[in-house]
């Protein structure tokens, strides 16, 4: 499976370290209370207002800081650089568990989870297969299939387009199900929409080469627009402002944003363009993780949310729920229900396990 990784024993990463603040060490996973649990979260180099997942996972460890009653800080890491050394820093406070957001931070998670058995790791996008790391996946490609059929009944053009940050199996997910979907709409009405930007059987499509460059995310998605495409999908993280900036100046397209609900976390002149957004709910993951390791019920069994559980959703169609054919939002619901039932079935290569 492309996400696993197995732990093997690897040199310790050094280098500059960014860290917020210290704490003092905590005791033993297996011993410590919650007045006296730490934990460590280290965001990739989106940072941590990416509107996107490190802002949900650190919103989401705030909430079992509140809940739990437990010490919570964050090391954010601006360039590749600070990565490794941030982890390790994290590793090296003495507390109790250390989230990492990313599949960027596989390597220097694996090598301290190596060295420091005593400490539970997490980390999101990515999988380890240690006795000491939980994996947090999401199946977004069974919310993006919803979209993509959302997409594909909302166009007026007929092309809808979708595109990524880079070709890993966390943004090509998203993009499995977003043209599966579209083609699900094709096969029940009879049209021929058409999904720019990915070919599902090649594995191979339009990415950006990064997650922060905001003028790619623009430049991609206007080449889209002038291409007859009116809904686009940027799997790209911050990419993605560029995309709503695009949008926003043709006047027609509308985006779908992804890893939580756009509508509350972009700018407010996003808002009337954005049509929905395929949610990852790593936050709610986070504290529900974290609530487990302070009770000592850590396992190293991945978490992996899907429709059925909750763990992934398409977000409300705010300002553009009036705006929809008529039918089209019930049918998406009613697609909803046939995934969580197993009656539709959403695959993807890169589909967690």
């Amino acid at each position: 499976m492309r996400y696993t990784r197995v732990l093997p024993v690897l040199a310790v990463f050094t280098g500059a370290l960014l860290v917020l603040a210290g704490c003092s060490p905590a005791p033993a996973p297996s011993t410590a209370s919650a007045s006296t649990y730490c934990a460590r979260m280290v965001t990739n180099q989106g940072g941590i207002d990416d509107r996107s997942f490190n802002q949900s996972s650190w919103e989401g460890l705030q909430k079992a800081e509140t809940d739990f009653g437990i010490s919570a800080q964050v090391l954010i890491s601006t360039n590749e650089t600070d990565l490794a050394p941030n982890v390790e820093q994290a590793t090296a406070s003495g507390c109790a568990f250390v989230l990492t957001v990313g599949f960027e931070l596989a390597d220097a998670t694996t090598a301290q989870a190596a060295a420091h058995p005593a400490t539970h790791f997490a980390i999101v996008d990515d999988q380890i297969d240690a006795p000491n790391v939980k994996s947090i996946l999401f199946d977004t490609a069974q919310a993006s299939y919803l979209a993509g059929y959302l997409a594909a009944g909302v166009s007026k053009t007929g092309k809808v387009a979708t595109f990524g940050g880079g070709n890993q199996p966390p943004v090509t997910l998203f993009m499995d199900g977003f043209v599966d979907g579209v083609a699900a709409y094709n096969a029940k009405h009879g049209t021929s929409v058409q999904a720019l930007g990915w070919n599902k059987t090649t594995q191979d499509g339009v990415f950006t080469g990064d997650f922060e460059d905001v003028n790619k995310g623009k430049t991609v998605t206007q080449a889209f627009i002038d291409q007859g495409a009116d809904i686009i999908l940027p799997v790209a993280g911050q990419v993605g402002e560029g995309a709503a900036a695009a949008a926003v100046e043709s006047k027609t397209a509308k985006i779908i944003w992804v890893d939580n609900d756009g509508y509350d976390t972009l700018p407010a002149e996003y808002k009337p363009i954005l049509l929905t957004s395929v949610m990852k709910k790593t936050g709610d993951a986070v504290e529900q993780i974290v609530g487990d390791d302070t009770k000592g019920t850590f396992t190293n069994s991945a978490y992996v949310g899907t429709l059925a559980n909750g763990g992934v959703d398409l977000a409300p169609y705010h300002d553009l729920t009036s705006s929809l054919p008529a039918g089209l939002a019930d049918e998406v619901t009613a697609l909803k229900a046939a995934i969580v039932a197993g009656t539709v079935v959403v695959t993807s290569p890169s589909s967690p396990k």
